[in-house]
Order: C-alpha cells, then structure tokens, then sequence
C-alpha cells in the first residue's frame, strides 16, 4: 500500500538553487531557468497531489514577469474555491514545497482552471471606473477588500493611469483607495 504523501517523488534531485563551483566550467544558472527550476519542483508536486485526489489537469510551467507561474488546465474549479480561496492556499502551499526543497522564498503564481486570468480581467476594469471616477470627480474612491495579489493588480492600473493608490486597512479588509 502506498503512502499518501503529498511530497514531491523527486527528493533524490539536487535543490534547484544550487551552483557549480568557481572553478566548474559551466555557468550559474539564469533567473529564469531559476524561476523555470521552481516551477518544475511545483508541477511534480502537483501531478502527484492530482494523481492522490483523482483530478485530471494538465500542467504548464513558464516566467511571467519575473516570477515562476505554474497553471493547472482544466476544467475541474474544485481547486479554485469559492471566491479562489482554495486556490490560494494552494499556491501557499507549492511556496511551501519551494522553500523545502530549495531553502529560498519563492514568489511563484499558480493558475488553476483561468481563474487568475479571468479575475485579472475583472480587476482592470473595475480600476479603470475607480480611475476614471477619481478623474471625473477629483474625490478619493475606496474599493472593495482585495487579497494582495489583486491589489497589485490595481496599484499597477493606477500607476500607469498617472495617479496614486494606497492600501488601507487589515486583511481580510484591506483596500486600495484611488485619488489624485
């Protein structure tokens, strides 16, 4: 009988973050082969952790704007949770794997069934109406609580439209409010 653990199989590779000595004669590795080294230790734990819970999903593994992002595709959204909660801890816990493995923090983005894309997509918009109501009006818009990663989101949007965004609150209230 097999033991359901939820490890990656591979515990025999070396840590991905690990470099050849001066003297070898091959080159340290890139950022993004790094990122990329993250980012497979993730799918392996993941294809197993789908494999335990009986989920069907392909994985995909790349660098997006200098972070490993991993995306799970399928149809199934039992990973995604209500309001992505699930997702999330998920994500939380592939960090986790990370930093076992590795022994260094990773800021590594996981997408399970478009999620994370179709919410980037709602994000924008509701900062561009934050951004033109400030405009429009000249008063302080408060938005409603965000996680961090989707307060990012928003931040970004504003600072390109050319104003100032700030983060208020305590989790899980915390809010970005817009102004001039």
């Amino acid at each position: 009988m097999t033991e359901n653990n939820l490890t990656p199989a591979a515990e025999t590779d070396p840590p991905v973050s690990e470099t050849k000595s001066p003297t070898s004669e091959t080159k340290p590795s890139s950022a993004e082969e790094v990122l990329l080294g993250e980012g497979d230790l993730v799918a392996d734990y993941l294809e197993e952790f789908l494999d335990i819970a009986d989920l069907d999903g392909d994985i995909e593994n790349s660098v997006v704007n200098g972070r490993a992002h991993v995306v799970i595709d399928t149809d199934d959204t039992r990973l995604v949770g209500k309001e992505g909660e699930v997702l999330e801890a998920l994500q939380e816990l592939c960090r986790l794997v990370v930093m076992t493995e590795t022994g260094n923090r990773s800021r590594l983005t996981l997408d399970v069934a478009g999620y994370r894309a179709r919410r980037r997509i709602e994000l924008v918009a509701i900062a561009k109406d934050a951004i033109a109501e400030v405009t429009e009006s000249g008063e302080s818009v408060r938005m409603a609580p965000l996680n961090a990663y989707e307060r990012k989101i928003v931040h970004d949007e504003v600072a390109a439209a050319g104003l100032v965004s700030e983060s208020e609150g305590e989790p899980p209230h915390r809010r970005v409010v817009v102004s001039k």
